[in-house]
């Protein structure tokens, strides 16, 4: 792409603010202008319980087989506690990332070779890896933030595995009244919307309330199929799959939708 590539749009961001700037910077330097409204709160866990659970799960490491990153929040902050109580990753766990911005952050964190699916970034892409076929009696850790989508988790336990989750963050959603937000929309002359979960994605659709009909008709970026058809069971008109979750990802569809209104 060049510079202009893709003037003419203004893109909304919805990541949370800690990992808006790579974004941002991806799509401003071809041209397009950007406002940045974070849907979802990523912060530090702060109960107290919550932070001894995972210290526990951390501490006996060593007794999973597989060790699975759904995020790159989940390496910064679960990678964090692990480097705490392991100088040296344990060996014999095999370390395995969602998409391969979390795959790189993990084996620079980590120090370690991290298996990652060469056909998607999704839960269902890391459900096909070999290491996952046969894990009948083995223990397998997921690291994410507190709630989230447990197909990872039930298929696993249906395969026979031992399934904790290390559950190393807090998500929350970002406090903006309906008329704030569409207002802001608006305001800055949005044309384009993105979301990066299906959490961002339902925040996004309950924030639009009365403006619904109108501002889904605006064109909408996703991460994935699966949040697509989400998108389009919502009554988003025009969907666009990004195939990953990466600003690299996120900037060529939007410069398909460019080519596409042209």
């Amino acid at each position: 792409m060049n510079s202009n590539s893709l003037s003419g749009l203004t893109v909304l961001i919805t990541r949370p603010s800690n990992q808006v700037d790579s974004l941002r910077q991806a799509i401003e330097a071809e041209g397009a202008k950007v406002l940045s409204l974070p849907l979802i709160k990523i912060k530090a866990l702060n109960a107290a319980q919550a932070i001894q659970d995972l210290k526990d799960k951390v501490l006996q490491l060593d007794s999973y087989q597989s060790l699975i990153f759904v995020s790159n929040n989940a390496v910064n902050f679960g990678g964090e506690v692990i480097n705490n109580y392991w100088p040296q990753f344990p060996v014999g766990v095999d370390v395995i990332a969602v998409g391969p911005t979390t795959a790189e952050a993990a084996s620079v964190r980590l120090a370690c070779e991290v298996i990652q699916p060469s056909s998607g970034m999704t839960s269902e892409d890391i459900l096909c890896l070999p290491q996952l076929s046969d894990v009948s009696e083995k223990k397998v850790g997921i690291v994410r933030g507190q709630g989230g989508r447990e197909l990872l988790a039930d298929t696993l336990r249906q395969r026979g595995a031992t399934v904790d989750y290390l559950e190393a963050y807090s998500r929350t959603p970002v406090d903006y009244t309906s008329a704030n937000f569409c207002n802001r929309l608006c305001d800055a002359g949005v044309n384009v919307l993105t979301v990066s979960s299906g959490e961002s994605l339902d925040r996004l659709t309950r924030l639009l309330a009365d403006n619904r009909k109108r501002l889904q008709q605006l064109n909408l970026v996703v991460p994935s199929e699966r949040v697509g058809r989400q998108a389009e069971k919502a009554g988003y008109q025009q969907v666009y799959n990004a195939r990953g979750a990466d600003p690299l990802s996120f900037v060529s569809a939007l410069g398909e939708l460019g080519i596409n209104q042209e």
